[in-house]
């Protein structure tokens, strides 16, 4: 049996479906423009973008069309008697409600009133305005932004007719609905990330040295949100960040924010954002921006932050159903960055303050992350092998293999025969794919160049490691008996090719000839640790 409570909600839409009914018939049958506008302002009290139905809006799309609202949009005067912005503020309630209709939010129209959306967006109140109807025509905009950044196409028409200057400025000069302002900047950056500094570089650095500062002195909940935001806001690699005077001085800010996290006592949803900042600036910037501190600061920051990076690696990856880690793979791949940072510090040991007791403490820490990465790439499946979190294990694995040649020695051995494996697949049947690309890309944390040539050369990441391992019996005889040296030997043919082909050394592909190298210095362990090797075998 209805309650009355349904019954008086069915009245109710009854009685607004009736309403809205007379409206429409109204904005149909009106002769001019002053009866077209008085049912108008009928139906935005009858309705709101977010309380009609699709049918509803797209019948009053039809009745009314896109003309009469633009031109109320550029009317700036309002009838007698009427607050300021009337006319305007009606136009955007009704750009607002057609923006919910996916069809209509890409019309030409409303395609060609962005310039507009962005002028309100990013203006002050003017004198003598009514706050609440110059509130609304904000909101109203920022839902039509909004809208159109739902598509690539919407994305590209907002950022070549200015939407991120006009976000910019917005945030920049708190006006009201910056927030979302800031939202909105982010969505465009991940969408069109060089485009958007290219066109806008000045007022993008000044939010993110707005931010960068806020994330340095803030104290509570909203820290946590501002260390999400950064990491949208720092300039790709192929930008001289250098250029900017204020460049350290916003590096120091996320050092002193990363300091004052990693520091406290966090939840997971408090600690992944932290570790994936530190692991992108680490990946992008080095590690200037941290050996600027004073030395005892400094080795606490190291410590703390590999150690955090290692224990959060093994959560993830000992667990026997790897939710975790196929869950967040983003956070796992910016520890490895911030492993891979130990293992440099380790090696340079007193020159960056570390005693030798500090440095011990992280390798141990560090052999840990490693076996449980051992693990899981034990327990991969052949059908994984294109995963490019899996690229990314192996990648680290391998940074790890070219520096520590004792520890693990056994566990490396013991996936030897995958590793060559999943280099031959990868090196006989790279993989083309933009979607793939840009997942290693955001996984890798570095720039495209990296992420274009992955799905061919994962053995540019494990030769020095098998160099070393090349020397001893045990590990010898493992690369031999699974044919590692006939894919050394396709593998050095194939970059000798894009070696020799390029007049320019400066547009040869990173860290050809030193895969060149490192493949000789193989070729030569194997001669003179295994001459019968080249006597009675072929290598093609």
């Amino acid at each position: 049996m209805a309650s009355n409570s349904d019954k008086t909600t069915g009245t109710e839409s009854q009685s607004s479906n009736r309403t809205l009914e007379r409206c429409l018939k109204v904005l149909q049958d009106a002769k001019n423009d002053s009866e077209q506008f008085a049912a108008l302002l009928l139906v935005t009290k009858v309705v709101k973008a977010g309380e009609t139905d699709a049918d509803s809006r797209r019948r009053i799309f039809d009745a009314i069309g896109f003309a009469f609202p633009n031109r109320l949009l550029i009317t700036k005067e309002s009838p007698s008697g009427c607050p300021n912005l009337t006319f305007r503020a009606l136009g955007m309630t009704l750009f607002a409600c057609f923006s919910t209709n996916p069809e209509m939010v890409s019309h030409p129209q409303m395609l060609n009133t962005i310039p507009i959306f962005n002028e309100i967006v990013s203006s002050s109140i003017e004198p003598g305005a009514d706050i609440t109807t110059f509130t609304s025509m904000i909101e109203d905009s920022y839902q039509c932004l909004q809208a159109i950044s739902s598509s690539p196409e919407g994305q590209r028409h907002l950022i070549t007719q200015g939407t991120v200057f006009a976000l910019c400025r917005a945030y920049l000069n708190q006006c009201h609905g910056c927030e979302k302002a800031l939202y909105l900047l982010v969505c465009l950056l991940n969408a069109m990330e060089k485009v958007c500094w290219n066109t806008c570089k000045p007022e993008l650095l000044k939010v993110r040295n707005i931010l960068s500062e806020q994330f340095a002195t803030d104290q509570g909940h909203q820290k946590f949100e501002l260390c999400n935001l950064m990491q949208h806001f720092l300039p790709t690699p192929s930008e001289d960040p250098t250029e900017d005077p204020t460049f350290t001085t916003c590096l120091k800010n996320c050092y002193i924010g990363l300091f004052s996290i990693l520091s406290s006592k966090l939840s997971i949803s408090q600690r992944d954002p932290a570790l994936k900042l530190a692991g992108l600036l680490l990946a992008v910037y080095g590690t200037d921006w941290i050996m600027t501190v004073n030395a005892e600061k400094r080795s606490k920051f190291l410590s703390l932050l590999v150690n955090l990076a290692c224990v959060e690696v093994r959560i993830c990856l000992e667990d026997p159903s790897l939710e975790a880690a196929y869950s967040k793979p983003d956070v796992i791949t910016a520890c490895y960055s911030i492993i891979e940072f130990g293992m440099m510090v380790c090696v340079l040991g007193d020159k960056v303050h570390l005693t030798e007791a500090e440095s011990r403490q992280l390798i141990a820490i560090m052999v840990e992350a490693f076996g449980a990465i051992i693990d899981y790439i034990k327990q991969v499946k052949e059908e994984q092998l294109r995963d490019p979190f899996l690229f990314a294990s192996i990648r680290v694995l391998g940074a790890w293999m070219a520096e520590e040649t004792c520890a693990l020695k056994q566990e490396v051995c013991d996936v030897l025969p995958f590793l060559i494996h999943y280099a031959r697949v990868l090196f006989e049947c790279p993989i083309r794919s933009d979607n793939v690309d840009n997942e290693v890309k955001e996984l890798s944390l570095t720039d495209s160049s990296e992420a274009k040539t992955w799905s061919r050369d994962a053995l540019r990441f494990l030769l020095p490691g098998f160099c070393h391992l090349s020397v001893e019996d045990a590990p010898r005889r493992i690369l031999i008996s699974h044919g590692f040296h006939v894919l050394l030997l396709r593998y050095f043919t194939q970059q000798w090719e894009v070696f020799s082909s390029c007049q320019n050394a400066q547009l040869l592909p990173d860290k050809t000839e030193m895969n060149l190298r490192t493949a000789c210095g193989i070729f030569l362990n194997l001669v003179v640790t295994d001459p019968a090797l080249i006597r009675y075998k072929q290598l093609s």
